[in-house]
C-alpha cells in the first residue's frame, strides 16, 4: 500500500469539518498500520496538523486514534507512547475550556492516555479487549494480588470511558433530534468505540469480582462493590439512552444490562451473569466507496479492432475485387461501401445492446449482493439475539430452579410451622382446660379463704375480748401496784420519819446523857415518852405485816390471771399460725396464676408491638420506594396536575391527624393496636403517593418552582421516615412528633395551591357567556381593524406619491387581505364550535357544556383574546409605518404573532371536532388562508423596506480621507453598540417568552393531564 495514499486518507479523515469521520478513510488508516507494522506514518502526518488550535480537528484526531488503538497493528500502542507527554499537555490545555469541543477533547485525550497505559501495563490484553475466559485467568497469573490490582485498573479505565459518555451527552441538546444532524453525529460517532470498550470492561470486571470474592473476605472488597454499583448505574443509564438514538440504531446493536447488579456475595450468581454482546451489522456499500466499473474494461468499442471472423465473412460476401481492381469506381464499389456501413451499424447496435444488458446484469448483481449482505447482517443480528435469548433463557431457567428449590424449602418450613401451630393449639387447649380447673380450684380457694377470714374475724373478736379482760386485769394490777407502791412509800416515809425521830431521840439521849446529872429530874418523863414511842412503833409494825399479807394475795391473784392470759395467747398464736399458712398457700397459688396471666399478657403485648412494627416497616418501604422513584430517570416523563397533588396532600394531612389520635389511644390503652396499624399503613400509602405526585407535578412547572417543590417533597419523605423510625421504638413512641411532617405536607399543599390554574377561579356558569363575549369582541376588533386599514389606505393615496405610495398601498392591501382571512377564520371557528356543542352536550344546555369542558373553553377564550389583540396591534403598527414613524420590523413581528394566535384558535377549535366535519374542513382551509395572507404581509413589508432603503443611496464622493476615517470609526462604534443592544434584547426576549409561558401555563393549565397520571 502506498504511504502517500495513507497520508491522504489521514488528512481526509482528520479535518476541520464538523461531520463524522468517514469509515473508508478510517479503514485505510487502520490497514496502513498493518501494512507498515506500526504508526510512524500516522504520527508523521498528525504532527503537522494544528491540533492545539482547532477543537474539531483535535476531536476527530482522537476518534481516529481510538480506532487505531483498537483495530490497528499491536505496535501502534508502543509507537504512540513516545507522544504521551504531548497528549498530556494538549489535554491540560483543552481542559481550561468549560464547554464545547474543548472540554470533550480534554476528556477524550485522558481516556486515550489511560488506554495506552493500561495496555502497556497489561500486554496480554489486545487493543479491542477481546479475550476468552482462559486468557483472562492467565492475565492474573493465578495471583489474587494481580487480580485485585487488575480490577482497580479496569475501574479507572471504565471511569474514563463513562466520563466521555456523560460529557458528550451533557454537551448535546437531547430535546431535539441531534443524532440526525452532522454536528450531532460528529460528537456521537466516537461513542461506538466507547460502547465496545465498556461492554468488555463490564464483563471482565464482573468475572474478576466473582473470582476475588471466592478468595478474599467480603469486608475487604466492600470498596470494590461500592465502586462497581456506582459504575453499573451510570453504564445502564447510558446504554439505555444510547439505544434510543436514531443514529446508533442503524450502526450498532447496544445490549441492555440486567435490572439489578450481580450479587457477588452469592457465588452461584456467576452462572446468572450474561456477557453483554455488542453487534455491529455488516456495512452496506456506500456510493462513495463503490468501485465504479469502467465499461471500456469490459467491451472494447474501437471499430478497427473487429474480430477476424467478421473480416473473413466480409471477404466471403463481397470478394477481393476492391483490392484487385483499385480503379473500379462503379456502382459495385458503392454497394459494397453501403453494406459495410450497415454491417458496422448493426454490430455497433449489438455491442450497445450487449453493453446495456451487461450493465443491467451488473446492477442486478450489485442489488442482489447488497440484499444478500443485508440479509446476512439481519441473520447475524438475529443469531446474536437468539444466542443472547438462549443465554437469558438458561439464566432464567437456573433462576427458576433456584426459586423452585426456595419454594420447596418454604413449603416444608410452612408444613413444619403448620405442625408446630397444631401442637401449639393442642397445648393451648390443654392449657385452657388446665386454666379452667385452676379457675375452679381458685374459686374453692377463694371460698375457703372467705371462711378463714370469717374465722379470723371471730378469733380477732375473741382476742379483742381477751385483750379487754387483760387490759382490765392489767389496770387492776397497775392500781394494786400503785396502792402497794403508795403503802411502801407511806411506810418508808413513816420509817424515815421514825428513823429521823430515833436519831433525834438519840441526839436527845446523848444530850440527855450529857445532861444526865442536870436532868435527872426529867428522866421519868423521858421514860414515859419512850414507852409511848415503843407502843407506836409496834402498831406500825403490825400494820406493815397486814399490808405485806394483802400484797401477797394480790400477787397470787395476778399470777393466776397471767397463766390464764398465757393460755389464751398460745391458743390464739396457734390459730394465727394455721391461718397464716393457709393464706400463704392461697397467696402462692394466686401469685402463680398472676405470673401466668402476666406471661400471656406480655406475649399479647409483644404480638401487638410486632404487628405495629410490621406496619411501620411496610410504610417505610412504601415511602423509600416513592423516594427512589423520583430519582429514577424513567420518572421524568411522568406528569401530574396541581389539583390532584393538592387533593393527595389534604388526604395525607387528614391521615396524619388520625395517626396522632390512634397513637394517643394506643398509649392510653395498648389493646387498640389494630386501628393504629391500619392508620400507619394508610398513611404510608398516602404520603408515598403525595411524594410521587409532587415529583410528577414538578415536571410541569418552571425550573425555580420545580426545584422548590422537589425539595419540599424530599423533605416530606425524610420527615415521614424520621417519624416512622421513632414509632418503631417503644421508648420513643410517646415522644414521636408529627408536627414536622404536617408542616412539610402543608408546604407542599401551599405550593400546589399556588400552581393551580387561575382560570379555575371563574364561576363555571360564566364560561359560556365569556366565550360568546370574547368571540364577539374578536370579530368586532377585526372589523374595526379592517375599517382602519381602509381609512389609512385612502389617506395614503391622497397624501403620498411615487414609491412611498406604492409601498403603502401594497402593505395595506396585504393587511386588508389578512383581516379578511382572519374574519373568515373566526366565522368558521364559530360554526365549528356550534357543531361541537350540538354534538357533545346531549340534553344539557350550552352553558353547562362549556362548564363541563372548562379547560377547552378557557383555551378558546385565550385564543380569541390573542387574535383580537394581534389585529389591533397590527393596525397600529401599519398606521405608524404609513406615516413614516414606525418600523417595518414591527409589522412583520405583528404578522407572525397573528399567525401564531390563529393557529392557537384553530387548535383549540378542532381538538373536540369530528374529523369528518365539513366545518372542520372550512376551518382548516381558512387557517391556510391566514397563513398565506401572513406570508404576503411579510413579503410586501420586506419588499417595501428594500425599495425604501434603495432610495437612500450612500454618496461618499465628496468626503475626504479624514472624514471617511471618522465616519468609519463612528460606524464601528454604532455597530458595537447595536450588537450589545441586540444581545441584551435577545436575552430580554428569552426572559419575556419564559415568563409568558409560565403565566399562560398557570392561568390556563397548559400540559395538565388527568389526575393521578404519572
Amino acid at each position: 500500500m502506498d504511504l502517500s495514499k495513507i497520508a491522504v486518507s489521514i488528512n481526509k479523515a482528520i479535518n476541520t469539518q464538523e461531520v463524522a469521520v468517514k469509515e473508508k478513510h478510517a479503514r485505510t488508516c487502520i490497514l496502513g498500520t498493518h501494512h507498515e507494522k506500526g504508526a510512524h506514518t500516522f504520527w508523521a502526518a498528525v504532527n503537522r496538523l494544528p491540533l492545539s488550535s482547532n477543537a474539531v480537528l483535535c476531536w476527530k484526531f482522537c476518534h481516529v486514534f481510538h480506532k487505531l488503538l483498537r483495530d490497528g497493528h499491536p505496535n501502534v500502542i508502543k509507537d504512540s507512547m513516545r507522544n504521551k507527554a504531548d497528549l498530556t499537555d494538549m489535554s491540560r490545555m483543552w481542559g481550561h475550556l468549560s464547554e464545547g469541543y474543548g472540554k470533550l477533547c480534554s476528556i477524550y485525550l485522558k481516556l486515550l492516555i489511560t488506554k495506552m497505559e493500561f495496555h502497556i501495563k497489561n500486554p496480554r490484553f489486545p487493543g479491542n479487549l477481546q479475550m476468552s475466559n482462559r486468557q483472562l485467568d492467565e492475565a492474573g497469573e493465578n495471583d489474587v494480588n494481580n487480580f485485585f490490582q487488575l480490577t482497580v485498573e479496569m475501574f479507572d479505565y471504565l471511569e474514563c470511558e463513562l466520563n466521555l459518555f456523560l460529557g458528550v451527552f451533557s454537551s448535546l441538546d437531547m430535546s431535539r433530534s441531534v443524532s440526525v444532524t452532522a454536528a450531532g453525529q460528529c460528537r456521537l460517532a466516537p461513542l461506538i468505540q466507547v460502547i465496545l470498550d465498556c461492554s468488555h470492561l463490564y464483563d471482565y470486571t464482573v468475572k474478576l469480582l466473582f473470582k476475588l470474592h471466592s478468595c478474599l473476605p467480603a469486608d475487604t472488597l466492600q470498596g470494590h462493590r461500592d465502586r462497581f454499583q456506582e459504575q453499573f448505574k451510570k453504564l445502564k443509564s447510558l446504554f439505555y439512552r444510547s439505544s434510543n438514538l436514531q443514529y446508533f440504531k442503524r450502526l450498532i446493536q447496544i445490549p441492555q444490562l440486567p435490572e439489578n447488579p450481580p450479587n457477588f456475595l452469592r457465588a452461584s450468581a456467576l452462572s446468572e451473569h450474561i456477557s453483554p454482546v455488542v453487534v455491529i451489522p455488516a456495512e452496506s456499500s456506500s456510493p462513495e466507496s463503490e468501485h465504479v466499473v469502467e465499461t471500456d474494461d469490459l467491451v472494447d468499442t474501437d471499430i478497427p479492432a473487429l474480430p477476424a471472423a467478421v473480416e473473413t465473412k466480409f471477404d466471403d460476401l463481397f470478394g477481393t475485387s476492391a483490392a484487385i481492381d483499385p480503379f473500379n469506381f462503379n456502382s459495385q464499389n458503392g454497394m459494397r461501401k453501403d453494406d459495410k456501413d450497415r454491417l458496422i451499424e448493426q454490430l455497433t447496435r449489438e455491442i450497445q445492446a450487449l453493453k446495456e444488458e451487461l450493465e443491467s446484469f451488473r446492477l442486478e448483481s450489485g442489488r442482489l449482493c447488497q440484499a444478500l449482505r443485508g440479509r446476512v447482517s439481519e441473520l447475524e443480528a438475529e443469531l446474536a439475539e437468539q444466542s443472547h435469548l438462549r443465554l437469558q433463557a438458561v439464566g432464567e431457567s437456573e433462576f427458576l430452579k433456584a426459586e423452585l428449590d426456595d419454594l420447596r424449602r418454604v413449603r416444608e418450613d410452612t408444613e413444619k410451622e403448620q405442625r408446630s401451630l397444631t401442637e401449639i393449639e393442642r397445648k393451648a387447649q390443654a392449657n385452657e382446660q388446665r386454666y379452667t380447673k385452676l379457675k375452679e380450684k381458685y374459686t374453692e380457694l377463694v371460698q375457703s379463704h372467705a371462711d378463714l377470714l370469717r374465722k379470723n374475724a371471730e378469733v380477732t373478736r375473741q382476742m379483742t375480748v381477751a385483750r379487754a379482760a387483760q387490759d382490765e386485769v392489767e389496770a387492776v394490777r397497775k392500781e394494786m401496784q400503785e396502792k402497794v407502791k403508795a403503802a411502801h412509800e407511806a411506810a418508808d416515809r413513816q420509817e424515815r420519819e421514825q428513823v429521823d425521830q430515833l436519831l433525834e431521840l438519840q441526839r436527845e439521849l446523848v444530850s440527855s446523857r450529857a445532861e444526865l446529872d442536870s436532868l435527872k429530874t426529867t428522866m421519868a418523863s423521858s421514860q414515859q415518852s419512850t414507852e409511848v414511842l415503843g407502843t407506836q412503833l409496834s402498831a406500825l409494825e403490825s400494820e406493815k405485816a397486814e399490808l405485806v399479807q394483802t400484797l401477797s394475795k394480790v400477787e397470787a391473784e395476778l399470777a393466776v390471771r397471767g397463766e390464764e392470759l398465757e393460755r389464751v395467747q398460745s391458743s390464739l398464736a396457734t390459730e394465727r399460725e394455721s391461718g397464716v399458712k393457709t393464706a400463704e398457700a392461697l397467696q402462692n397459688q394466686l401469685n402463680e396464676k398472676e405470673s401466668r396471666e402476666q406471661a400471656l399478657e406480655s406475649q399479647l403485648v409483644a404480638a401487638r408491638w410486632s404487628s405495629l412494627q410490621g406496619a411501620v416497616d411496610e410504610a417505610e418501604k412504601i415511602i423509600k420506594d416513592s423516594l427512589a422513584q423520583i430519582d429514577d430517570p424513567a420518572h421524568i416523563s411522568c406528569t401530574s396536575s396541581a389539583d390532584y397533588l393538592a387533593s393527595r396532600c389534604q388526604a395525607s394531612l387528614d391521615c396524619v391527624g388520625r395517626l396522632h389520635s390512634a397513637r394517643d389511644a394506643f398509649l392510653a390503652d395498648n389493646t387498640g393496636v389494630s386501628e393504629l396499624v391500619r392508620v400507619v399503613t394508610h398513611c404510608g400509602h398516602l404520603v408515598g403517593d403525595t411524594i410521587v405526585q409532587g415529583s410528577a407535578t414538578s415536571h410541569m412547572v418552571p425550573v425555580e418552582q420545580a426545584d422548590a417543590l422537589s425539595e419540599s417533597v424530599k423533605l416530606c419523605g425524610a420527615e415521614a421516615l424520621a417519624l416512622l423510625g421513632r414509632m418503631k421504638q417503644q421508648d420513643s413512641l410517646a415522644a414521636a412528633d408529627d408536627g414536622k411532617l404536617k408542616a412539610a405536607l402543608e408546604a407542599i399543599l401551599a405550593t400546589a395551591e399556588k400552581l393551580r390554574p387561575r382560570g379555575l377561579e371563574l364561576q363555571q356558569g360564566e364560561l359560556g357567556d365569556l366565550v360568546e363575549q370574547e368571540m364577539a369582541a374578536t370579530s368586532a376588533a377585526v372589523e374595526s381593524a379592517a375599517a382602519r386599514i381602509e381609512e389609512m389606505l385612502n389617506k395614503s393615496r391622497a397624501v403620498d406619491t411615487g414609491i412611498k405610495m406604492e409601498v403603502n398601498e401594497r402593505i395595506l392591501a396585504s393587511c386588508t387581505e389578512l383581516m379578511q382571512a382572519i374574519k373568515e377564520l373566526i366565522l368558521s371557528s364559530k360554526d365549528l364550535q356550534r357543531d361541537i356543542v350540538e354534538s357533545g352536550r346531549g340534553a344539557a344546555t350550552m352553558k353547562e357544556f362549556y362548564a363541563k369542558n372548562s379547560r377547552w373553553t378557557e383555551g378558546l377564550i385565550s385564543a380569541s383574546k390573542a387574535v383580537g389583540w394581534g389585529a389591533t396591534v397590527m393596525v397600529d403598527a401599519a398606521d405608524l409605518v404609513v406615516q413614516g414613524k414606525g418600523k417595518f420590523e414591527e409589522l412583520m413581528v405583528c404578522s407572525h404573532e397573528i399567525a401564531a394566535s390563529t393557529a392557537q384558535l384553530v387548535a383549540a377549535s378542532k381538538v373536540k371536532a369530528d374529523k369528518d366535519s365539513s366545518n372542520l374542513q372550512r376551518l382548516q382551509q381558512a387557517s391556510r388562508g391566514v397563513t398565506q395572507a401572513t406570508a404576503a404581509v411579510v413579503a410586501s413589508t420586506k419588499s417595501g423596506k428594500s425599495q425604501i432603503e434603495e432610495t437612500d443611496t450612500m454618496d461618499f464622493s465628496s468626503m475626504t480621507l479624514t472624514q471617511i476615517k471618522r465616519q468609519e470609526m463612528d460606524a464601528q462604534v454604532l455597530v458595537l453598540e447595536l450588537e450589545t443592544r441586540l444581545q441584551k434584547e435577545r436575552e430580554r426576549l428569552g426572559e419575556l417568552r419564559k415568563k409568558h409561558y409560565e403565566l399562560a401555563g398557570v392561568a390556563e393549565g397548559w400540559g395538565e393531564e388527568e389526575e393521578g397520571t404519572g
